[in-house]
This record gives structure tokens, C-alpha cells and sequence, in this order.
């Protein structure tokens, strides 16, 4: 008769726990991924809704994001492709070498190393006419980098808002980039001048209102100058040639020929 409280008795039932646990823990992870993966699409989709500030158009969340529509652009070309957005995912064209671009020093102006040739843009539409255009934006910080989504008018100069929904700023400074009273200075800034140079800027300290260019211009956060800077520089690519301004002449130029 086998001694239950024998070594090899112990030793198989501590082994046999342990992966029992090990299955246990290992579903629950699995479970769990995929949990998280679809509360922050959601949160992204919250984000998008909230620049673009179509909420109380559309009463709901959820109704407001059934109105956009999503794209794929070639960023090189500025035009629209036929790829479809529901197979895109951006971790996998920064992964892919044939899908992004190395960016050098001098090219890039918000850190982000590289940058994709292809990127999903959001389209809302009301009455069979252009009303905004929401852009994904990133670049970083003071800690890592910050994702977000600028949200801007049919005349594609005009901000309706800027939401990130992930960055590593500093509770109480460089992450008061979540602050409502800040997001809200946003709205209504422009972007370019009549020659369509980027002049959009976060500044340090408070914007002179009696200043001519203060209306492309939003107030420094307090104590976080390399955030501020960072969104400044973030803005400055991504609406730059390298960026979607190719992608936002040619939607002007459409708007126009109608």
C-alpha cells in the first residue's frame, strides 16, 4: 500500500496542483486579453466620438459611431484606397518593414521612429455632405508616447477637439491633457494660414486673446512644458507633408469640384 505522505506522493500532487493552476491562470489571461483588447477598441471609439463632439448630435455614443465611416489612406499619396479598415491594425504595419517607414532625425519631429503608410482616418458625414474628419495623432511626451485623435470642421482648418485615449504623462501635469477645461480650448482654433503653414501650437503660459495669432493658439499646461511641447510637435507632423496634409488637399480639392 502506497504511503500517502510520502515524498513522490507529495511531490505528484504539488506538481499536479501547480499545473492545474498554471491551466487555470493561463484561460483566465487568454479571457482576459481579449476583454481588454475590446474595452480599449471601445475607448477609442468613445475618444473618436467625443473630438469630433458628436454626442449631442446624435444622442448616444454608440448612435454616434455607427455615423462614421472609416477609411484606409496611402499617407504618400493623400488618397483614399480599397483596403479594408476592419483588417487594419497599426501595431502590425509598424511591425512590418514593407508597411511603414524609418523616419530620420530631421523628419521626425514627434518621435515616433516610424511611421506607416497606411493609416485609418474617420469620416462623418451629415447629409450626404462632409462634416469632420477625425485623424489618429501620436507623439511623444515627457514619459512615452501619447495617442490621440484630432478632430477637425468640413473646411479641414477649423479644430473641433483633441482626445488622447493612451499616454504616460504625469498625474496632475502633463496628463491635464484629459482635463475637460483644457480639451475645451480647443475647439475653433485654426490649423494653417492662407499659405497653408502649420501654425497651431501649444504655448507656454496663458494665449494673449488680443494677440491676432491667438487663434492658433492654445494655452500651455502648467508645469508640463515638455508635454505641451510634445502635442505642439505631434500636431506640426502629422498635419504636415509627411503627415495627412496631402490626404487633406486632396479632400478640399474633391469638396470643391463637389
Amino acid at each position: 500500500m502506497q504511503n500517502k505522505d510520502s515524498i513522490k506522493n507529495i511531490l505528484l500532487i504539488g506538481i499536479g496542483l501547480c499545473l492545474v493552476c498554471a491551466a487555470v491562470i493561463s484561460i483566465i489571461a487568454v479571457g482576459l486579453k481579449e476583454l481588454q483588447k475590446s474595452n480599449a477598441i471601445l475607448d477609442q471609439q468613445k475618444k473618436i466620438v467625443a473630438a469630433a463632439d458628436l454626442k449631442p448630435f446624435y444622442g448616444t455614443t454608440e448612435a454616434a459611431f455607427d455615423s462614421i465611416e472609416e477609411i484606409i489612406i496611402d499617407i504618400e499619396e493623400g488618397l483614399i484606397t480599397d483596403i479594408s479598415s476592419e483588417k487594419y491594425d497599426l501595431s502590425k504595419e509598424l511591425k512590418d518593414p514593407s508597411r511603414h517607414i524609418v523616419l530620420s532625425s530631421l523628419e521626425d519631429i514627434a518621435t515616433i521612429k516610424k511611421r506607416e503608410n497606411f493609416s485609418k482616418v474617420f469620416l462623418e458625414y451629415r447629409e450626404d455632405q462632409l462634416n469632420t474628419v477625425i485623424l489618429p495623432v501620436r507623439g511623444y511626451g515627457l514619459w512615452g508616447i501619447l495617442y490621440g485623435y484630432l478632430a477637425i470642421s468640413s473646411d479641414l482648418n477649423t479644430i473641433v477637439g483633441l482626445e488622447f485615449y493612451q499616454h504616460k504623462e504625469t498625474p496632475g501635469l502633463g496628463a491635464e491633457v484629459d482635463n475637460p477645461k483644457w480639451k475645451a480650448l480647443w475647439r475653433g482654433k485654426k490649423i494653417y494660414d492662407e499659405n497653408g503653414e502649420i501654425l497651431i501650437k501649444v504655448m507656454k503660459g496663458k494665449v494673449d486673446n488680443t494677440n491676432e495669432m491667438s487663434t492658433y493658439q492654445v494655452d500651455g499646461l502648467s508645469g508640463a512644458t515638455l508635454t505641451s511641447n510634445g502635442v505642439s510637435n505631434l500636431l506640426a507632423y502629422w498635419l504636415g507633408d509627411s503627415g495627412f496634409k496631402k490626404f487633406l488637399n486632396n479632400l478640399k480639392q474633391e469638396n470643391l469640384n463637389g
